[in-house]
């Protein structure tokens, strides 16, 4: 069987002054040579894993506390601390650190905390200990101010807490406090304020563990509640009789644990509403008795878990029908409490806190309570769920899964909560704000978890969609069936627009399933009603819905838009704006912005075919214009596929020619009889002379002339500062003042298809495989006067100079193979 006498806990103080729980094991001391010295050991019970090495040094302060705790510092903001299980391992562990630094077993502190000036320790070393004055009422000023004085000096704070501790002195002082009360000396009252206040600020565990005692500790609240600084004595200890009531729902059977919740209770109350603020000086003074607390609290917990018939018994009578209300209610409250009081707890306990509280079964027995009538029990239940969904969402995501296969979707959990935030009667919402965000973690997919076997994100969401978005989506779907909505009151406009935030969020972050719902469900339709909302947060909910589905740029969507002509709501609102300069001409203007930008070719040709006549008038931003241009270009390419055709191929081959390619277009070049050339005429295969000069150059021809037509327009366009800093459009045709005069002459000079005014036949320059790179680059951009550039890109001016070396030099190679032939 484990000695659990060594069994203890290891615990490390954070910035924050909080413990951090860093494990449990087995304790033992015995020489490290690495250290050089005696050690403390401990090591893990789970694993045997080191969790501790901590060499003794003699001039460490070590530091017994409450018979089971031994702390202590080894750096300037590293504490440690060792809480035992049992009293005896305690004392054997502190024998061997006293024997280490040569200390008598019986004191609870080896060392002093801070270092004294060389003065302070010569006064020191002629008076080995304080003296008290003797216990009266005459001499409480004398007592009050070697408190005070005492309290700067860290070596006589330490005398002075030594002689409280060894003459019993706490006592006596409340002695003398009821004889203050009893004959009203006010001022003998002010004295004991002040020397209990300092006592607290000794930092001393033994000092806390007689004053908190339950024989002394309302007498030491009662010294408190005489501030010299107010004209009135406070009622702490009325309060703690007469109004704090302890309400045991469930007997507790040790007396151990309840008086320690007792204990507990009363030093919390005492460290947040007796006791001053601490001043910025005085606030690391109190560390023992934020410890000291923190024990307890984890003490606790600790005996309830333990407690199986306990748990037992709250959560049986949690979910009897039999229960009355009242008993119910006060069930309820203490879990929320217990609940609450695990947030302080480490992490590792709180695992096991929550993990307990899983097998007795609180996630049927919430559902239970949430499903009654009591305002007031479920609003506690909601609490509890919220620490729950905190805590381990994928424990409650696995539970409702569950659940399903055996209940109605109406008396599911998920719909239960939905239900609570749809009927929230608060005018402000504050419960249904919370509801909603515990149901955006509970279809989070960033926090849900993949495995081997399942994934749970596919089949929470499809459970989800199937069981419960109708639910969700319900008061949406009743107020949006006419043109505007049917309820436009305030607390129904902030309803709507917390569901709105929740479906926006499942845009983002969920894929095909919120998809099909909006699709098939015409979700988008019945939302942009909401545009026609006297409410401005509500029609921004809307906008800003849509405005996400847009920005997936997502074709699904978009057709689903074209089709449902769903811009009209949109335009509509920003119409009825007027000039107003708000955010909701910002926010529209920057939908459209953003379809213009990213360059949406369906969401453009609908949004212009359709709502043109409306937005032409709009100058003060240059969008709707830029949008009209986007259009136009886009229908000039389809009207002239072969001159797209070139910009493609342009675009996507100049700079890729594959080697074995070139090979093959210099041996037809070479192998080209020269009589069958003339001076201007680009090679081309046979198969491609049959086709029509004319066919080719009508489509360039009706192009240039639309070009002219509109060009002053689209300078005027181009010039202008663009919304988004990008350049507009992405991709355009630019032509030298003789462009179309070396294009007509050179058509004339030439019946060959191949000619350079033939951009995108199958064989002409420019389509892989047909003729040399040189020519095809040359016929491709070129006449035979100089070059003349059909496709304008910004970082040609190398590939120019490349491709003006190889037209020079192809030839030459030509000429040198004829004559030498």
């Amino acid at each position: 069987m484990t000695d659990t006498r060594r069994r203890v806990k290891v615990y490390t103080l954070n910035e924050d002054r909080q413990w951090d729980d860093r494990g449990t094991g087995h304790v033992s001391s015995c020489y490290v040579e690495r250290l050089k010295g005696m050690s403390l050991l401990v090591r893990a019970e789970s694993d045997g894993s080191l969790l501790l090495e901590s060499k003794i040094n003699p001039n460490t302060a070590y530091q017994k506390q409450q018979d089971t705790l031994i702390v202590w510092s080894e750096a300037e903001n590293y504490d440690l601390a060792l809480s035992f299980q049992e009293k005896a391992g305690c004392d054997e562990i502190w024998e061997k650190i006293c024997q280490v630094q040569g200390k008598d077993p019986s004191v609870d502190i080896t060392q002093d905390l801070v270092d004294e000036s060389e003065e302070e320790r010569f006064d020191d070393m002629s008076s080995p200990g304080l003296e008290l004055p003797s216990c009266e009422l005459s001499r409480l000023e004398e007592i009050a101010e070697l408190v005070a004085s005492s309290l700067p000096s860290p070596l006589r704070r330490e005398k002075l807490a030594l002689a409280l501790e060894n003459e019993g002195y706490i006592k006596k002082l409340l002695e003398i406090f009821h004889v203050c009360e009893d004959l009203e000396n006010i001022e003998g009252l002010h004295h004991l304020y002040e020397i209990i206040k300092g006592i607290f600020l000794l930092n001393r565990t033994a000092l806390f563990e007689v004053m908190f005692s339950e024989e002394c500790i309302m007498d030491v609240i009662g010294c408190l509640e005489y501030d010299p600084s107010l004209s009135q004595s406070r009622k702490h200890r009325e309060f703690l009789t007469k109004t704090a009531k302890f309400k045991e729902v469930i007997p507790i059977s040790d007396p151990e644990l309840k008086q320690k919740i007792h204990q507990t209770y009363r030093v919390q109350y005492i460290q947040d509403m007796v006791l001053p603020t601490p001043s910025v000086f005085e606030e690391n003074m109190l560390s023992t008795l934020h410890s000291f607390i923190f024990f307890n609290k984890v003490e606790i917990v600790g005996m309830l878990q333990e407690d199986e018939k306990f748990l037992t018994d709250l959560f049986a009578q949690l979910t009897d029908e039999a229960t009355d209300e009242e008993k119910r209610q006060e069930l309820v409250n203490f879990l929320k409490e217990f609940c609450a009081f695990s947030q302080t707890l480490q992490p590792q306990n709180r695992d096991a806190f929550f993990k307990t509280l899983s097998n007795m079964g609180i996630l049927p027995a919430l559902e239970v309570i949430l499903g009654m009538d009591d305002a007031q029990v479920r609003s506690a239940a909601t609490d509890i769920f919220s620490y729950l969904v905190e805590y381990n969402p994928s424990m409650v995501r696995e539970f409702v899964m569950q659940e399903a296969q055996q209940n109605d979707d109406d008396i599911l959990l998920i719909n239960l909560i939905i239900e609570h935030m749809i009927c929230d009667t608060d005018p402000e919402l504050g419960g249904a704000v919370l509801l909603m965000g515990l149901l955006r973690t509970l279809v989070d997919p960033e926090n849900m978890l993949a495995t081997a076997n399942k994934t749970e994100k596919t089949e929470f969401l499809g459970f989800f969609y199937k069981h419960c978005m109708h639910v969700l989506t319900a008061p949406l779907l009743a107020n949006t069936t006419e043109d505007k909505p049917s309820k436009d009151d305030f607390q129904t406009a902030q309803l709507l627009a917390l569901i709105l935030e929740l479906l926006t969020f499942c845009v983002e972050h969920h894929t095909y399933h919120i998809k099909n719902y909006i699709i098939n469900k015409d979700i988008l339709r019945r939302v942009l009603v909401l545009m026609a909302s006297k409410h401005a947060f509500l029609a921004l909910c809307a906008l800003r819905f849509k405005r996400k589905i847009i920005g997936l740029k997502d074709e699904f969507y978009n057709r689903y838009i074209m089709k449902s002509f769903l811009f009209e709501p949109v335009v509509k609102a920003f119409l009825n704006n007027g000039s107003r300069y708000n955010l909701m001409n910002s926010a529209i203007i920057e939908m459209f912005e953003f379809i213009r930008v990213e360059d949406i070719k369906s969401l453009t040709a609908h949004v212009i075919e359709n709502y043109w006549k409306a937005l032409e008038d709009v100058d003060y931003v240059q969008t709707f214009k830029g949008l009209k241009l986007r259009f136009e270009q886009q229908r000039e390419r389809q009207d002239n596929p072969k001159l797209d055709s070139m910009r493609s191929i342009l675009r996507n081959h100049r700079y890729r020619r594959d080697a074995r390619t070139l090979e093959d277009e210099e041996e037809m070049w070479f192998n080209t009889d020269e009589d069958d050339m003339e001076d201007g005429e680009a090679v081309v295969p046979p198969s491609d002379k049959t086709k029509n000069d004319e066919d080719i150059m009508d489509p360039i021809s009706k192009f240039m002339e639309r070009k002219k037509l509109k060009e002053s327009e689209e300078k005027e366009v181009l010039l202008k500062t663009n919304l988004s800093g990008r350049q507009s459009p992405s991709f355009k045709l630019s032509f030298s003042s003789g462009t179309k005069s070396n294009l007509t002459s050179q058509s004339s000079a030439s019946n060959l298809p191949g000619s350079p005014g033939s951009p995108g036949s199958p064989g002409s320059p420019g389509s892989p495989g047909s003729v040399s790179k040189s020519t095809s680059q040359m016929a491709a951009i070129t006449t035979k006067g100089g070059l003349v550039g059909l496709v304008d890109y910004p970082d040609d001016d190398e590939e120019d100079d490349e491709d003006e070396d190889k037209e020079e030099t192809l030839p030459l190679s030509k000429k040198a193979k004829l004559e030498s032939s």
